[in-house]
């Protein structure tokens, strides 16, 4: 019963200094929904980056930025470093240190979905399985991820024309239209946003495109933009990178390694702003204490009456503290919904670019703390008043006033 009049009390105060109680529920909200976001972005984009690159130890692509060629050919956020000769997929299959190559043909794209020349291995690569329609079977035959899909409406039976580019707005190849045979299952992976189709669907479009017209002799010559490499053994993590980087026109990067450097890059900017969230928790935590403060200091003759009534010391330290814990939950579940909020916002935005995707209301293990945290920070700011409330003085306070 005292626990239910603690609250009932603390409550009642609260409403009391309505312009206190909402700055503090407002600085404790903000603390705690940039903290939020910063876990929810942070865990998503490493998890979702973990995910799309399960399986592949290493990229084989043109000469340049190793980041950009895993950027480009594992998370398709990025332009391609260039393209390699499309024997070289056969050189890297005859090594017995290779267990799996899967080509990778880029370039063109449809409503800024791009347009992957690949096969059948890097759709289970990502656990795709047809939703509607089924695989595709020869050239010109496309399957679109779920999200490409949804967003362009296509279902198997339509056609369109792919365009020139990696973004929307490129010049159409009319003269070569695509036939959806498929659509694929969510799998929570990059596959989600990519149009599917045989490498050789993509040499067809440039080979016979009207402007652009090749000769036979550099028709035979077809590339790829990238190769997708499974190490048969721990050996080939070793020896083949540096095989392949010792070639003119290849460049080996691993997915793993590139991943941590960028992350760590990354890392540095969250460890900002995880500071200025623990900065703004700790002004929360101090106005909490200040205001509490004085609102024991206004309400000294209030809590002596209660003691007069019968209410024991306890009740007294037990409102204060009830006061700092409902402050710090309330404004921690308003952070909490406000943080997930922003992280569906940015998701909305690198949707829209067909970018890596975040989930607002995705939960990870590692907000668990956050909870506590809020919980200890008000007790904190309440334990200071709700000491000095136990000790009250009754006989002085009601002489006093």
């Amino acid at each position: 019963m005292r626990r239910l009049n603690a609250v009932t009390l603390a409550l009642a105060a609260l409403r009391y200094q309505k312009l206190s109680s909402a700055l503090n529920l407002l600085l404790m909200a903000f603390g705690v929904a940039l903290m939020t976001f910063i876990v929810a972005v942070s865990a998503q984009l490493e998890q979702g980056a973990l995910r799309d690159a399960d399986g592949i130890d290493m990229v084989v692509g043109a000469k340049g930025s190793p980041l950009q060629l895993i950027l480009s050919s594992v998370y398709h956020i990025d332009i391609p470093t260039g393209n390699i000769p499309a024997t070289a997929q056969a050189e890297l299959a005859a090594n017995r240190l290779v267990a799996q190559v899967i080509p990778l043909a880029l370039g063109d794209s449809y409503q800024g979905y791009r347009i992957v020349g690949t096969n059948s291995d890097y759709v289970r690569q990502y656990g795709g399985q047809a939703a509607t329609g089924v695989l595709f079977g020869g050239p010109m035959q496309v399957v679109l991820g779920a999200e490409a899909a949804r967003v362009t409406g296509k279902k198997p039976g339509d056609s369109f024309a792919g365009s020139h580019g990696l973004v929307a707005g490129g010049e159409q190849h009319a003269h070569a239209p695509y036939q959806v045979v498929g659509v694929l299952r969510p799998t929570g992976t990059v596959l989600d946003r990519l149009i599917v189709t045989p490498v050789a669907s993509v040499w067809h479009v440039h080979d016979t495109d009207p402007d652009h017209v090749r000769t036979a002799a550099s028709a035979n010559e077809h590339e790829v933009t990238a190769l997708l490499v499974r190490y048969a053994s721990p050996l080939a993590a070793v020896s083949l990178p540096r095989w392949i980087n010792s070639q003119t026109r290849l460049q080996a990067a691993q997915p793993a390694f590139e991943a941590a450097k960028l992350f760590q890059l990354l890392g540095v900017g969250a460890d900002v702003l995880r500071a200025i969230a623990g900065g703004v928790l700790a002004v929360a935590c101090l106005s909490m204490l200040v205001a509490l403060y004085h609102a024991l200091q206004e309400r000294q003759a209030d809590l002596a009456i209660l003691r007069t009534l019968g209410a024991p010391p306890r009740t007294l330290l037990l409102l204060l503290l009830t006061q700092g814990l409902l402050l710090s939950l309330g404004g921690a579940l308003l952070g909490w919904l406000l943080g997930h909020a922003g992280v569906g916002l940015l998701g909305q935005l690198m949707q829209a670019q067909q970018n890596l995707g975040l989930s607002a209301w995705r939960i990870t293990p590692s907000e668990a703390w956050l909870l506590p945290v809020a919980a200890a920070v008000g007790l904190l700011a309440a334990l200071l008043p709700a000491v000095r409330a136990y000790r009250t003085d009754i006989a002085a306070t009601l002489a006093h006033h």
